[in-house]
């Protein structure tokens, strides 16, 4: 069910290559509509990499320090 507290207006980043051929993105997209069941949907990104496998890329390492950037205190 729905999360309660400070937790059901936690940011979330879900990041998914389209052609992972061990998750396949459908499983990811299930699980971002699974979590805007749970959590403020409006602070749920759901970002797909064009020809990405079950890997990284560059693009999306750019998308998570941004995100990191975006929600976290700097460090000192």
């Amino acid at each position: 069910g729905p999360i309660s507290g400070v937790n059901k207006d936690i940011p979330v980043l879900q990041c998914h290559g389209d052609c992972d051929p061990l998750v396949p993105v459908m499983f990811g997209s299930l699980t971002v509509e699974k979590l805007k069941s749970m959590i403020n949907p409006a602070n749920i990104t759901f970002k797909t990499y064009s020809g990405m496998m079950h890997s990284s890329s560059l693009e999306e390492m750019m998308d998570v320090k941004q995100f990191i950037d975006k929600h976290l205190p700097p460090i000192d």
